[in-house]
């Protein structure tokens, strides 16, 4: 803010806001998630912001509980933490002691400065007195050192993928992981970070949940160690105005996976994407929420449908890919736009480069 005077007016209206009264927190607390909101189309501040409607459905189907240690390795700006204070609240805090019992258990890790700041606030606004919130790289978490002790019952995250990581950083990792992608080096922590048992949900774009090598090896890792029993993919403008594939994995640590149910969460009638004006909502979800059921059952009431399929880990394509396209439709349910069309056009030249190295490698 480069004047002053500009300046001043702000401080004076922050001056006006009683932060012990519950009401003026609360109403602060909601002028302030929009500010965050607007941070999306702030140039690089947007890979702060997860839509709302995605953290709040992936806290509700992870269902976090009064007493179980809630983490995010990749806070942001607590978008998630927020919706799990939220949620555990409503559903179970009745007393002074449960409140107690969940100002202890909610705790977040951010590297950047900007986010770490935004986040800090954000959990004070939503009524955590003494938040447990680190500027740390959770990458740098001595990986082998993991106990019981730092394990956790509940991981809510969307790990920045494509970021650059520190030099060395990789090397924290067992060597069949490591990598130089953050995305996926985020998997084998949260992993390790689960507690047996344990529940996470996370945000992964298509690169992520497909490809050979390392990436392989940690697809397998992750299908052996947890139950991986629902994907959910987005559409491309989800996150606008990135435009990219984006999954939200759901998995329990403990037991292999078996089968994998995948849900195709599709555009609204008559809209042909997402954009600033017409973002997700999560009333949009309320047919896949109704066709859920729960985890106590092994989710033994869903049905396949149009937008439905499950596979059985045996019948992934080579490599464990993930990446399961839904049989009972083909091509793009709507109209590409000019940028939906770039990204087709570059995923079909990169097979194109990968095929011509691969005869060249064989020449």
């Amino acid at each position: 803010m480069k004047s002053g005077y500009e300046m001043r007016k702000v401080i004076n209206q922050l001056n006006g806001f009683d932060f012990n009264n519950s009401d003026d927190r609360h109403i602060f607390s909601t002028v302030y998630e929009s500010i965050l909101l607007e941070l999306r189309d702030a140039g690089n501040k947007g890979e702060y912001y997860t839509p709302r409607a995605i953290t709040q459905l992936m806290t509700q189907m992870t269902n976090p509980r009064l007493g179980d240690r809630v983490l995010d390795p990749a806070a942001g700006t607590g978008g998630f933490l927020s919706a799990a204070i939220d949620y555990i609240r409503e559903a179970e805090v009745r007393t002074l002691d449960d409140e107690a019992i969940l100002q202890k258990s909610i705790t977040g890790w951010e590297l950047k400065p900007v986010s770490y700041v935004l986040g800090l606030t954000n959990l004070i606004l939503h009524g955590i007195d003494v938040p447990d919130w680190h500027y740390l790289d959770s990458l740098k978490t001595e990986y082998n050192t993991i106990g019981p002790k730092q394990q956790v019952q509940v991981i809510l995250a969307n790990p920045p993928f494509g970021a650059s990581i520190a030099d060395g950083v990789e090397t924290n990792f067992p060597a069949t992981y490591r990598c130089r992608e953050s995305a996926d080096l985020f998997i084998v922590l949260f992993i390790q970070l689960l507690k047996p048992g344990g529940r996470c949900a996370i945000v992964l774009p298509d690169g992520c949940i497909t490809g050979d090598g390392y990436k392989e090896r940690i697809r397998e890792k992750l299908l052996t160690d947890c139950n991986l029993h629902t994907i959910v993919r987005l559409p491309q403008s989800t996150f606008h105005p990135a435009t990219v594939s984006t999954n939200l994995l759901f998995f329990e640590k403990g037991t292999p996976t078996k089968e994998i149910w995948f849900y195709e969460h599709r555009l609204p009638e008559g809209q042909k994407s997402y954009s600033k004006t017409k973002g997700i909502q999560f009333s949009e979800f309320a047919p896949m929420i109704e066709w859920w059921g729960s985890a106590e059952t092994g989710y033994a009431g869903r049905e396949e449908s149009q937008v439905a399929w499950k596979v059985k880990v045996g019948d992934l394509k080579r490599g464990f890919d993930l990446d399961v396209k839904n049989p009972t439709t083909s091509g793009f349910e709507h109209e590409l736009t000019a940028q939906e069309i770039l990204v087709e056009l570059r995923k079909s030249f990169a097979k194109a480069t990968t095929a011509l190295e691969q005869i060249t490698t064989a020449l």
